[in-house]
């Protein structure tokens, strides 16, 4: 006899019969193949995509701002840096709230103040104001991306299906990045800069309707605020903010300077007065015993190095083809192209070789990959041609580093309690934003160091910008093969899916394959 179908919970009345779904001893987890496996995939990878194309989108458009807002030099820099810094510094916070107030919930919340602040940076008629919702909208970003990642690692059948999910949502990430750049140059050179802000609204609107049919309601979901960690959130936040602040701010004012030291001192006596507070705390906001799952710190270590020189490439290689090859926004953004099918093609394949070898061959390999690709990157000379010095660092790179964003993201959420998936979540979140700050900021010191003494010493001032960057990449590339030698110390996960139909008829136990 056939059993009967089931229902999606508090969802039933909109997503109607629960097809798709598979019973365990956990509960219902949803089947990839099916349309509402394939629909909550898209959802998710959606919010991903307009987290991070939002790091990129904005920098070719910088120029066009400034002349604008008449910006000064030293401010335009918030533009983009502000986003980052509160993006960064509210993840954690984003992640546990997530957990401990309903992952649908927060994440309805994200996109509302995302998109009002998208909508506020595209009407803002002063630099002031576009910094402001600058912040604000990467504060929105941080309550999105982690409940996004958790409500995806907690939703779907663990194995096949969850590596695939979280395959396509690692290659977004690098998609994004690439994708950011291209639609930054098409949008500035067209309808003008605040279009860069303005797509966003209608795109979280979609988001959210989709969230509200698709997701299940938090069920059982929240604490009492008189159990939330206060001090804790506003230690780690304070702390980190202060971190991500220093790294933005000391290649403009030194390593060495007074506010550099000021700001990271304060950060480190944050942090540990959290440690602290959370040791002492009967409810912590982050209970440490989450470290203790195997691997998991070292997936976000390798995942901090591994953006470090990821995210940097794109910000030198970009400068490389509009200061020293003189190449317009729009087409600067159009030679990412082909990255976007690269990191397609790398989830595609990671997602596949982590359920037979497991992830941590599949990290290692991808970083030693993705290092060659910078390297060649960095040897582009002062003529270079695209075909020959660009695209093949860009296609060797994208595979590389695409199978990395993939197999980290799998194996930073393997053997963690769905009520700390939010959390998990947004530490690895939190190590991708540090990683892209630090690399910005050491590479672009050895960048403009390089070039400032070969100007010094009498060379072109093109000859020395193409040198900087050269320097920098290069350390870019190391990075990436430092991210490899960590990567031997994750978890090796490899779980085998169960052997399911699609069909409406739930399975009582799964069955191993």
């Amino acid at each position: 006899m056939e059993s009967p179908q089931r229902q999606v919970g508090p969802a039933e009345g909109r997503v109607g019969p629960a097809e798709g779904l598979v019973g365990s001893a956990a509960g219902s987890r949803l089947i990839l193949r099916s349309p509402l496996g394939a629909l909550t995939l898209l959802l998710l990878c959606a919010v991903q995509f307009l987290d991070v194309v939002d790091t990129s989108i904005v920098n070719v458009a910088l120029p066009s701002i400034q002349r604008s807002l008449h910006f000064s030099q030293q401010n335009l820099q918030w533009v983009a840096s502000g986003y980052i810094l509160t993006y960064g510094g509210f993840l954690l916070l984003g992640g546990r709230l997530g957990d401990l107030l309903g992952r649908r919930r927060m994440l309805l919340f994200g996109l509302a103040v995302f998109a009002l602040a998208s909508l506020t940076a595209g009407l803002a008629d002063t630099s002031g104001l576009l910094v402001a919702a600058r912040l604000v909208q990467g504060v929105g970003a941080a309550l999105m991306a982690p409940a996004a990642l958790s409500e995806l690692t907690t939703s779907f059948r663990e194995g096949r299906d969850r590596n695939t999910a979280l395959g396509a949502w690692g290659a977004v990430s690098g998609m994004a990045a690439a994708a950011g750049v291209f639609f930054g140059g098409v949008l500035a050179q067209g309808p003008g800069w605040r279009w860069v802000f303005f797509v966003n609204p209608p795109i979280c609107v979609l988001v959210v309707v989709g969230a509200l049919l698709l997701l299940s309601g938090d069920r059982g979901a929240g604490r009492r605020a008189s159990t939330f960690d206060t001090q804790g959130a506003a230690l780690i936040t304070g702390g980190t903010l202060l971190l991500v602040y220093s790294l933005v701010r000391a290649p403009a004012v030194g390593w060495a300077s007074v506010q550099t030291i000021a700001t990271l001192a304060g950060s480190a006596v944050g942090v540990t007065a959290f440690v602290v507070n959370e040791l002492r705390s009967r409810d912590p906001l982050v209970p440490f015993a989450i470290l203790r799952v195997k691997g998991l710190a070292a997936a976000d270590l390798t995942q901090l190095i591994a953006f470090a020189g990821f995210l940097s490439m794109f910000f030198f290689v970009t400068l490389y083809m509009q200061e020293v090859l003189h190449y317009s926004p729009l087409r600067a953004g159009a030679a990412y192209l082909p990255i976007t099918a690269g990191f397609a093609a790398a989830g595609g394949i990671a997602s596949q070789l982590i359920t037979r070898i497991g992830t941590r061959p599949v990290v290692v390999a991808g970083s030693l990959l993705a290092a060659f690709g910078i390297f060649y990157l960095s040897r582009v000379p002062v003529h270079g041609s695209y075909v020959t010095d660009m695209l093949p660092g860009f296609l060797v790179m994208s595979l590389g580093a695409g199978s990395v964003f993939v197999s980290i993201a799998a194996a930073a959420n393997a053997g963690v309690p769905g009520d700390q998936a939010g959390l998990a979540a947004g530490l690895l979140n939190a190590s991708q934003q540090v990683g892209s700050a630090l690399g910005l900021a050491v590479l672009s010191v050895l960048a403009i160091t390089r070039t400032n003494d070969l100007v010094a010493a009498g060379a072109s001032r093109v000859a020395a910008l193409d040198a900087g960057y050269h320097r920098a990449l290069l350390v870019g590339s190391i990075l990436m093969a430092a991210a490899a030698l960590i990567a031997l110390r994750i978890g090796n996960t490899r779980a085998a899916a169960p052997v399911v139909l699609v069909n409406t008829e739930t399975a009582r136990q799964p069955v191993s394959s």
